[in-house]
């Protein structure tokens, strides 16, 4: 059975914007791969694990062509737990407002634990290689400007996440952004019913 991971880093529940399209693109997607699961990991509810003095020594280790043993093996338990989720899932679906032109420091945290060597990618005499390939992503955002056009160069989202996971393989990956938010309701409600509207679309051809 194939699994979406929708991976969540808005803290705002029902109240969230992103949300509202999110649940949309999830009942349409729900309707349409019937035999798919989806795994929720909710980065503001998770217990993400730091980077401590020890775990950051074994990123050198791996770097260095080691293998983690011992005390170092035993630190890296909860971030070898959260690669393997991550690794375990077919398609993505990340839900994300936009923070001070960026991503919420949580889906950082995440993405600094999960981006391992030897795990999500490699070195190889051509250059780096992306482990997690043929995968789809999608990503939902919320942002309370338009970043479309005049704004676009203050975009520190879009362009960050699909460098980021590009580096690691994913390259099929696809923006729904809802915006503006923040410039009256009236068009806070027309933006978000043309997200939805594009994410029941995408649901179906993903």
């Amino acid at each position: 059975m194939k699994k979406l991971l929708h991976i969540i880093a808005t803290p705002r529940g029902d109240e969230s914007r992103t949300l509202k399209v999110s649940k949309v693109f999830l009942e349409q997607f729900k309707s349409t791969h019937p035999d798919w699961t989806v795994d929720k990991l909710d980065l503001t509810q998770e217990n993400l694990p730091s980077l401590t003095v020890k775990r950051v020594d074994g990123k050198y280790a791996l770097l260095g062509g080691k293998d983690l043993s011992g005390e170092m093996k035993d630190a890296w338990a909860e971030i070898i737990k959260h690669i393997e989720r991550f690794m375990s899932a077919d398609a993505y679906l990340i839900s994300i407002p936009m923070w001070n032109f960026s991503i919420p420091y949580t889906l950082k945290q995440y993405i600094d634990i999960i981006f391992q060597p030897k795990y999500l990618f490699r070195y190889t005499a051509a250059g780096v290689e992306g482990l997690v390939t043929n995968r789809k992503m999608v990503v939902i955002t919320s942002r309370g400007g338009d970043y479309s056009s005049a704004m676009k160069s203050a975009d520190f989202q879009e362009p960050y996440l699909r460098f980021a996971f590009g580096f690691v393989g994913l390259k099929d990956i696809t923006f729904i952004n809802a915006q503006p938010m923040d410039m009256g309701q009236d068009l806070q409600a027309q933006k978000i019913a043309a997200a939805q509207d594009l994410a029941k679309a995408i649901a179906q051809a993903i």
